[in-house]
């Protein structure tokens, strides 16, 4: 169960394009799982902002002089970013977490394919960590706009046997996007396995690569989620189930972590007519 936490933050610092927050939550970094995201509460208590943002966890420790710690990557989007990114260390915010389904880890070591793109990369360092805790190869591939939009190339470097990085100006690595290395990425290493966080537009390119040559995908889909529990529903999408039946599932609770092949990329957005539930012709 997700806790409740007034948490203090502890740093708050720049990373190229992003600001990087670590805030002592204790309870949240016992809990969490690679994958799982917070959702923080922007404008303070007496703030017309309602809404909290949501943020998947870049780094926890569930330890130390402080208690456990969560740390989490953004950008500055809108009034609650902004708001976010002018707190100040020893500032107290409001951490709800941690929330939605995980990453599902193989039981026996397999090789794996990372994608990420922009900041989308910060939960798939941490879930890098854990593939190799249970003998997996781990090999990366990283996009964004530009060489400052990149994020955690460093330790995905470390981490990996094979890492392949884009830009869409050529900033940094290849110019292009990740679509374009990951097939070659994929042919190269012989992975079993791809996990993916960024925009939903790549999302579905990477499942469709990985799909056509028969490849597992997990997706964290990147949906607004502005409750976080699963109540206001903003975040819905359409996803098949084992039963082949299509619902609309909540990112935040049934995800955001999805089976790619499982998503109707087509109907994002929508509700298809054939979906459980859909509203019928004269009602």
């Amino acid at each position: 169960m997700p806790v409740q936490v007034l948490g203090e933050i502890l740093s708050i610092r720049k990373v190229g394009a992003y600001q990087a927050v670590t805030v002592v939550a204790p309870g949240i970094a016992e809990l969490y799982r690679p994958g799982h995201f917070v959702a923080v509460q922007v404008g303070g208590p007496e703030s017309s902002m309602l809404l909290r943002r949501a943020f998947a966890i870049y780094d926890v420790q569930s330890r130390g002089v402080y208690g456990g710690t969560v740390q989490f990557v953004f950008s500055v989007h809108g009034k609650g970013t902004e708001w976010l990114s002018h707190r100040k260390p020893q500032d107290k915010i409001d951490v709800v977490g941690p929330l939605g389904k995980p990453f599902r880890l193989p039981t026996t070591p397999v090789r794996a394919t990372l994608v990420g793109g922009g900041y989308g990369s910060a939960p798939l360092l941490p879930l890098a960590v854990a593939l190799r805790e249970r003998g997996c190869t781990v090999d990366f591939v990283l996009g964004a706009g530009s060489a400052d939009k990149l994020f955690g190339q460093l330790d995905a470097k470390r981490l990996a046997g094979v890492i392949a990085v884009t830009t869409d100006d050529g900033s940094a690595g290849e110019r292009g996007r990740v679509s374009d290395v990951l097939p070659q990425v994929l042919e190269r290493t012989n992975s079993d396995v791809v996990y993916a966080c960024g925009p939903m537009a790549m999302l579905r390119a990477v499942t469709e690569i990985a799909t056509a040559r028969g490849i597992t995908a997990q997706v964290a889909v990147e949906e607004s989620m502005a409750c976080g529990i699963g109540v206001c529903m903003t975040c819905v999408l359409p996803v098949r189930g084992e039963d082949d039946v299509t619902r609309m599932v909540r990112s935040c609770v049934e995800g955001p972590v999805f089976l790619g092949d499982r998503v109707r990329w087509d109907d994002v957005g929508t509700v298809p007519a054939d979906a459980l539930g859909a509203p019928t012709g004269g009602h």
